[in-house]
């Protein structure tokens, strides 16, 4: 087989893979293809951030190319380039939160994803993009800037995952990771066009971390072109870590397995916009509705259904949960006063809130989110899968902070736009977002799926279902950039 520079960066993860072990690419050959890509395209969208020199990153993918010719292989990410995102620590590598705090700060070790990584043979090239502490959907901070949609410049990536998303619809990157506390794996899956998985709690481990006890609402994951990239990145980065005493206990290489399955006894409970909780811009249901048509032709039942609790509830409880975890985490940078000028004000929003919390509002809250809990376990009785779309507005400009009202209705929060997505978040669960569709001016659309409580291998064959009767769906790309 032979491939040119532009074939390398159009395969999947997998397949790229596949081609490296049977030698029929050189590492060489590929991170000089990526390499070149990327210096194409990303000025334009600005995901990828830290690329390192790149006369050691060929000379790293000429030590992969040594192994294999002495019959070494480190495993399924063996000479791939990877970007981690910026939230991750890296090694020698700057890790900046998107936080001119931050600008400097290069760990002297790596995070535990980005190690397993590591591990299976991946050669870390950088790091994608992200909002400013990962707070807010929407790529953008005073240290590198914002990341720019891949079907449209003037539009947001989405976030905080928003550079790995965007790096992988530009095929900057083979795959990518991220992680998901409101979304992240999940809003910028969605408004790329890719895959983004969103694992149960517990699933990806990750350390270090200043607490493994009580905040379990944020999780790392996967993000792929296709729903096999995404299952293999998973089986490298899921498994149990002793640091982590919540993780799960299950090796990640039940994700490696073959992901065919009939799908035809499938029910779907579609949730839509909670019977009209939920403020949804116009077209974004319709989108989504004819995602689900694409089920109900394989076989699925899919019915609507309603959630079954007062929403706004759910929402005060989100409200407590997330600023009892978030403002902890902005709390070391204002040990010195003059920081305060240089922290976005919805990071300080998020602080300034926690600091009026009391215990038995966080009792409660819990308490709250285990009756939550018990309503979603209620209709996944029911349903193996629910459904809801990952966003509730069309990619927005990339100039605006956030939304500040949706079909006419105000937005009291920062984040309130993106309420659709505490839901698995809040429970748990595995949520996949798939690609839906588009609007009428080329702006993509995603569908979550959650599933059963460790559920993520159905959740995976699932989409993987989905993803080979939606051929013509898949296939569209972004425009060209160069």
């Amino acid at each position: 087989m032979s491939q040119t520079p532009s074939d390398l960066t159009l395969m999947t993860a997998d397949v790229l893979s596949q081609a490296i072990h049977q030698k029929q690419v050189s590492c060489r050959e590929v991170m000089a293809a990526t390499l070149a890509r990327i210096d194409r395209v990303n000025p334009h969208v600005n995901a990828i951030v830290s690329l390192r020199d790149a006369d050691v990153l060929l000379a790293e993918a000429d030590a992969r190319d040594a192994q294999l010719a002495r019959g070494e292989s480190m495993g399924w990410m063996h000479g791939m380039p990877q970007a981690i995102k910026d939230l991750s620590n890296t090694a020698g590598l700057r890790t900046t939160l998107g936080s001119p705090l931050m600008r400097d700060f290069v760990p002297s070790e790596d995070g535990l994803m980005a190690a397993r990584m590591k591990a299976a043979g991946c050669i870390v090239i950088g790091k994608t993009n992200t909002p400013e502490f990962g707070l807010g959907s929407h790529t953008f901070n005073n240290v590198f800037g914002p990341t720019r949609n891949a079907f449209d410049l003037t539009k947001s990536a989405g976030g905080s995952s928003g550079g790995a998303a965007v790096a992988l619809a530009q095929h900057l990157l083979p795959v990518a990771d991220g992680s998901d506390f409101m979304g992240s794996l999940r809003n910028p899956a969605g408004w790329n066009h890719v895959f983004g998985l969103r694992p149960s709690q517990g699933r990806v481990p990750m350390w270090p971390a200043n607490d493994v006890w009580l905040a379990q609402l944020g999780t790392e994951g996967p993000m792929g072109r296709s729903v096999r990239d995404v299952a293999m990145l998973l089986s490298i980065q899921a498994g149990h870590d002793p640091r982590t005493p919540l993780s799960i206990a299950q090796d990640g290489g039940a994700f490696a397995t073959p992901l065919d399955s009939d799908p035809s006894d499938q029910r779907i409970g579609w949730l839509g916009d909670l019977k009209g909780h939920l403020p949804m811009e116009a077209g974004v249901l319709d989108v989504c509705e004819a995602a689900l048509h694409r089920f109900t032709d394989m076989g699925c039942e899919v019915d609507h259904t309603a959630l079954g609790m007062d929403p706004a509830a759910v929402w005060d409880c989100w409200l407590v949960w997330r600023q009892a975890l978030v403002g902890p985490r902005i709390a070391p940078f204002l040990i010195k006063p003059d920081n305060r000028a240089h922290i976005k004000p919805e990071a300080l929003w998020e602080y300034d809130q926690s600091l009026k919390l009391t215990g038995a509002q966080l009792n409660a809250a819990s308490a709250q989110r285990t009756r939550f809990l018990q309503q979603m376990l209620a209709l996944l009785d029911r349903f193996d899968v629910l459904a809801l779309p990952v966003a509730q507005l069309w990619p927005f400009d990339v100039d605006m902070r956030w939304p500040t009202e949706i079909a006419g209705r105000p937005m009291d929060t920062y984040h309130r736009w993106m309420e659709v997505v505490i839901y698995a978040t809040l429970a748990g669960l595995p949520a996949i977002s798939v690609p839906a569709g588009f609007n009428a001016q080329g702006l993509p659309m995603g569908l979550q799926l959650i599933g059963k409580p460790q559920g993520e291998l159905a959740l995976l064959q699932l989409a993987h279902a989905y993803e080979k009767t939606a051929v013509d769906l898949m296939a569209v790309r972004p425009p060209a950039l160069s």
